[in-house]
């Protein structure tokens, strides 16, 4: 893409979040960075402001990444939501986004990855949507647009008294998508076995050769979702699936081990890592257009699984303060898109 239209991006999304500017929510935020790091609330405040305006720095990224403890060079090291948007806007076909945003699209083009049944009830009558869910047992009920697991819901066969009402009422709510449960690894399951926990991998197709840029393992709470929404929270991981410290959030919450199981989050290993390379080598592949991807998985017995991708990759990095590693995975991104 030619520089003028890059900084054209790039400027157009400073003026989008000055539009959205919500000083009352920065401060929030700076007030509870300065209790947990013992700086002054404004010096925060005119940090996190800089920081924004010109370091490319989301205030909720300023908090997650610890940017109050970090000197400059560090910080420089770290992925943030406004560089990672302005990679996607850059590297992902406009014409091909909205596969992305909605999920019977995704699912209907990227139906041989996803090694499980799914139905689109609007199309689907009520005897058909009967037969799916009690040969499923369980089945996981979405709503075709939506981000961060709100719209999705577990039902379960026995449950259901009338599949006339229960048809209409998945309509009414825009539940239009219907999945199987996936059957993960039982590694995973031995964590968290009441929910689907997603390995979030976000690649680069150079054209040639997927590149893997960075991923995170996500665990559940026993719910529908793995997301923060739901109680979840992350680990990041190395490239050769090792879990590289504790597991946190967006709210403070941190994790030596499961909250319910007790399984140890710093010594978890993604099983059948080696298997994901070679799966993202064709999955990149349908719509090589779209070359900037968050994509993520479930990792079964047989390998990965794909749930979902996310063109606006969104970001998943290090947090110093739980881990005690003060790098990030930027210069893994600079390196293969070269920015």
């Amino acid at each position: 893409m030619p520089k003028a239209n890059r900084l054209k991006i790039r400027l157009d999304y400073l003026k989008n979040r000055a539009r959205r500017l919500d000083i009352a929510s920065v401060i929030e935020r700076a007030k509870d960075v300065s209790a947990e790091h013992h700086k002054p609330t404004p010096i925060i405040v005119v940090d996190m402001l800089w920081s924004a305006a010109f370091r490319e720095t989301a205030f909720q990224d300023y908090v997650d990444w610890d940017y109050a403890i970090l000197s400059r060079a560090e910080r420089e090291t770290f992925m943030t939501h406004s560089i990672s948007n302005h990679i996607a806007m850059e590297h992902d076909a406009a014409e091909h986004r909205g596969i992305f945003h909605d999920k019977i699209e995704f699912n209907a083009v990227f139906d041989e990855f996803l090694k499980r049944a799914w139905l689109d009830v609007r199309e689907a009558s009520v005897d058909e949507v009967r037969e799916f869910v009690e040969r499923a047992g369980t089945v996981i009920g979405k709503v075709p647009f939506s981000s961060a697991g709100h719209g999705v819901h577990r039902h379960l066969a026995d449950d259901v008294t009338d599949w006339k009402v229960f048809r209409t009422q998945l309509l009414d709510d825009g539940q239009f998508l219907l999945e199987e449960v996936i059957e993960q690894h039982p590694v995973l399951a031995e964590i968290c076995p009441g929910t689907a926990n997603t390995t979030r991998v976000t690649t680069f197709f150079d054209g040639e050769k997927t590149h893997i840029l960075s991923m995170a393992q996500k665990f559940g709470r026993g719910q529908a979702s793995d997301q923060q929404t739901f109680g979840g929270f992350y680990t990041m991981l190395s490239l050769d699936g090792a879990s590289m410290g504790r597991g946190y959030d967006s709210h403070n919450n941190v994790h030596t081990t499961h909250p319910e199981s007790g399984v140890s989050i710093p010594d978890f290993q993604l099983p059948l890592v080696d298997t994901i390379q070679p799966f993202f080598d064709e999955v990149a592949r349908v719509v090589p257009d779209m070359k900037y991807v968050g994509w993520d998985i479930v990792m079964s017995e047989n390998g990965p699984v794909l749930v979902e991708g996310n063109w606006a990759a969104g970001v998943y990095e290090n947090k110093p303060s739980v881990t005690g590693i003060r790098t990030g995975t930027r210069p893994r991104f600079q390196s293969i898109i070269g920015f």
